[in-house]
């Protein structure tokens, strides 16, 4: 008698392919909110960079990027495979998850501020310093680079991934179904182009930027440079990120039983039911 190797169903498990489909959306979802959660704490904490450029009016423009852009393009990449393969309901569900989750690290980040600790706090500038190297605390530093950064991020994010996911649907629905990278590309392009031109301008605003911007002849310029650097960043990475969404969307629609575009040749062909 040949014994099953399946797992056993949980009662709340309709099937195992069920099941499966669950802990693939799980793992690309936990992979959204973990990059999400990650690149709100790197945030600008460090710059990366590419590239100088002497000139003589405006003097040296440095191309670089924040650290906390390097795991971004792969949130779009996750919204991206969960609308294709779970839909539009899902993909908004996780991105509203992702917003509450950039509050929850807000909240930590000033809960563990507040909290007594074994610093020494100058009664009169109200100066945190440690006891023992008589400087800040890594985490105030941290904690104030991040909660610029979060806020930053979570108005861009809010503004970005609900165009990135709304767009995918709008070229999906347009060429009902079809041409696979004008929807990857043509969503991801524009929604990283408002989080690009968003975050830096906030953070600028919010003062998330002035160590960097201080002394530089002008801040305009610096200001434009580094959102044409990270959207030229982001641009780069959903453009190669095409191949493996189109391995992974071929891949995952036959492990996990799924016709992405069953909705869209429903309406071409509605069938006799509809008719009647």
């Amino acid at each position: 008698m040949a014994v099953s190797k399946q797992p056993k169903l949980h009662p709340i498990e309709a099937s195992h392919l069920h099941a499966r489909r669950e802990r693939v959306f799980l793992v690309i979802a936990g992979l959204f909110l973990g990059s999400l959660a990650m690149l709100n704490i790197l945030g600008i904490l460090r710059f990366i960079k590419f590239g100088e450029i002497d000139t003589e009016t405006l003097g040296p423009l440095v191309f670089s990027v924040a650290i906390g852009v390097l795991p971004y393009p792969i949130t779009f990449l996750c919204t991206d495979l969960i609308s294709e393969l779970y839909g539009r309901a899902r993909a908004n569900a996780v991105v509203w998850v992702g917003l509450l989750l950039n509050g929850w690290v807000l909240f930590i980040l000033w809960l563990g501020g507040v909290l007594p600790g074994s610093e020494t706090i100058d009664p009169v500038t109200g100066a945190i310093t440690d006891p023992v190297t008589g400087q800040t605390p890594v985490f105030y530093v941290v904690r104030e680079f991040a909660f610029g950064a979060t806020l930053a991020s979570m108005i861009a994010y809010f503004c970005a991934q609900f165009t990135d996911v709304w767009m995918f649907h709008f070229w999906k629905r347009l060429t009902k179904g079809r041409h696979l990278w004008l929807r990857n590309n043509g969503s991801t392009l524009v929604s990283q182009l408002i989080d690009t031109v968003a975050v830096i301008l906030i953070s600028w605003w919010v003062g998330a930027l002035d160590g960097m911007l201080e002394g530089k002849p002008s801040v305009a310029t610096t200001l434009v440079t580094l959102i044409v650097t990270g959207y030229v960043f982001k641009f780069v990475c959903a453009v190669l990120d095409t191949i493996p969404f189109y391995y992974l969307v071929k891949w995952l629609s036959r492990y996990l039983e799924i016709d992405p575009i069953a909705e869209h040749r429903h309406l071409e062909d509605p069938g006799p039911e509809s008719a009647q």
